[in-house]
């Protein structure tokens, strides 16, 4: 009876124990230290990775089309302004879609570089992440959910785009856009005012 007990109990354990290390374990990213890496392919066939971006500012964001607090800052042109102040000033953007297959905001890559060309957005990739590697490697939560990694590759800013987390439109006047000042401050070489704040939005619809 015992080598039955003790049997069970080693099988149990065996599971257990598969089931850790069969699953990913992803450090929490820190503002002041090294992003976390990534290599992928974007929805246009390109190779992405942040060692091949060293030496550029770039920005991540997570997006969902599906979510109205998404619509709020596309259905008002503020992202898209945000994109292009940032493109236009040498930074890489990267948008980031974590949605599962089945999942709110799941795209394909045809279906995502159609809403690029429908919202007049303007990221310099789009990445595609349906198993949410990306996203949970970063922490992502909320859509949207912004990050700023400076030139040297280490994580700046994480939060909210800004400090009015609600759906509606008519709170963008008055908000203060913690990307915005963020990349400002970035390049004027002075210390990031609030470099960590909290993000806001749709839970980013993962698998699991």
């Amino acid at each position: 009876m015992r080598y039955v007990y003790m049997n069970r109990f080693s099988n149990v354990i065996s599971v257990f124990l598969v089931l850790v290390f069969a699953s990913p374990v992803f450090a929490a990213p820190e503002v002041g230290k090294p992003a976390p890496e990534f290599a992928m392919q974007d929805t246009e066939g390109n190779d992405v990775s942040l060692t091949e971006l060293r030496g550029k500012t770039v920005v991540l964001e997570w997006f969902n089309d599906g979510c109205p607090y998404v619509r709020k800052h596309y259905g008002s042109n503020n992202m898209q302004a945000l994109q292009n102040e940032a493109v236009a000033d040498g930074v890489v953007w990267v948008t980031v879609i974590s949605s599962a297959p089945g999942k709110q905001g799941y795209v394909t890559a045809e279906e995502g570089n159609a809403l690029t060309a429908k919202h007049g957005a303007s990221p310099t990739h789009l990445l595609l992440d349906p198993e949410g590697t990306l996203g949970k490697a970063y922490d992502a939560r909320t859509t949207p959910h912004m990050y700023i990694i400076d030139p040297k590759g280490e994580l700046v800013y994480m939060g909210g785009i800004d400090d009015k987390p609600t759906a509606n439109p008519a709170d963008i006047d008055g908000a203060n856009n913690y990307v915005r000042s963020a990349l400002a401050e970035l390049k004027s070489g002075t210390s990031i005012t609030s470099p960590t704040t909290r993000p806001y939005g749709c839970s980013v619809k993962y698998s699991s």
